[in-house]
């Protein structure tokens, strides 16, 4: 239970059910006390919303408990955020939280407390096929679907989670928060990562890491230098905000190469790419490397799928081959595979050849 809207709803809807419900927050960043003091019952107080998720769980009449993962995320979650941008890549913390902290520890939670389901507030489904095996399913809700940010969970866990908003919209969602009794507005939904305050990575970055603020040159194509860049961290493939060059044509962000901290920029068709290779393979449902069959791949949580089909390149690599250009693909950021609603699994871009090259040539 983070203390939003969704998790809040599912703990109701798990209750009516019938099951036996135990509300757990995980504690990952800010310090409860954190917000200064407030009337209001569920006095909500740091990134995890503690009061809030306390005050629902009361209102349910489930006992709550507050776990803190503080060490474990910093060492899992905002290192790893950090070294990704220090290497000119776009890390995504959502995933690997999902993966390594909030999962992997409420399923060891589960394992000690002898408990039979986890669950959570995500939009996503998990099926039981005929084989009797377990399948992860976009959400029914699709502009609310998170199976992106969830490919990474083992499948062995598949039988034990319960997604209970899979199925819904989010305006039914809502409907049913309205019988906690809390203002709508104390659920205002946010799409930032939880511990970047105001959506503003590039301040957590200069203030937890400031050696990353390392000026270099930003080039274009010719390698012709156009002006100075404030550190390879604060930007990503596609970015033409916050440049602060005095081009006579749009520039965008094309490439960034840590080697040199160099930042390379260039026109907007410049961007598009045909291909990129995949590493760090996770499978959620069986895939043959002869199949040439076309599946869909997002590549920006926030993006749609777009048709394209999977070639290995080695054991731990694919490389996907997209039917149309696509723009400013993200090193860091994950490639996730589908067969309609259904996750086949995904893994992280390593790099977007130009149109030109190929995903085997050598990094």
């Amino acid at each position: 239970m983070s203390g939003g809207v969704d998790s809040s709803v599912a703990a109701i809807l798990l209750v009516e059910q019938g099951y036996d419900v135990y509300g757990v927050t995980l504690q990952v960043w800010e310090e409860e006390t954190s917000q200064p003091e407030t009337t209001r019952r569920w006095q909500e107080r740091g990134c995890c919303k503690v009061g809030l998720a306390r005050h629902v769980a009361n209102t349910l009449g489930i006992p709550h408990y507050v776990l803190d993962a503080r060490m474990a995320f910093r060492q899992v979650v905002i290192d790893d955020f950090i070294q990704g941008y220090r290497r000119g890549t776009t890390p995504n913390p959502c995933i690997r939280c999902n993966e390594r902290i909030k999962f992997g520890i409420l399923y060891t939670l589960a394992q000690e407390w002898g408990v039979e389901f986890i669950a959570t507030g995500h939009y996503a489904r998990i099926v039981r096929t005929d084989e009797g095996t377990h399948q992860l399913l976009r959400g029914v809700d699709r502009k609310k679907d998170q199976s992106y940010f969830l490919y990474r969970l083992s499948a062995d866990w598949f039988p034990r989670i319960l997604f209970p908003l899979g199925a819904l919209q989010k305006k039914e969602v809502w409907q049913r928060a309205a019988s906690l009794g809390i203002p709508l507005e104390e659920w205002r939904e946010s799409q930032e990562i939880c511990f970047v305050s105001q959506g503003d990575y590039r301040q957590f970055l200069a203030t937890q890491a400031p050696e990353t603020q390392q000026p270099g040159p930003f080039v274009d194509q010719s390698g012709r230098q156009v002006g100075t860049h404030q550190g390879i961290a604060f930007y990503t493939p596609g970015q033409r905000r916050g440049l602060g060059l005095a081009a006579g044509t749009r520039l965008y962000v094309q490439e960034i190469l840590p080697e040199t901290n160099t930042v390379i920029v260039a026109e907007a068709q410049a961007l598009n790419r045909l291909s990129c290779l995949v590493s760090d393979l996770v499978w959620a449902a069986p895939w043959s490397e002869d199949s040439h069959e076309i599946i869909q791949v997002k590549y920006r949580h926030a993006g749609p799928a777009v048709p394209a089909t999977l070639t290995k390149e080695s054991p731990e690599q694919v490389c996907v081959s997209f039917l149309e250009p696509q723009r400013a693909l993200c090193p860091g950021q994950s490639a996730v595979f589908y067969q309609n609603d259904r996750v086949l699994g995904g893994g992280i871009i390593q790099r977007a050849p130009r149109q030109a090259e190929s995903c085997s040539r050598p990094v």
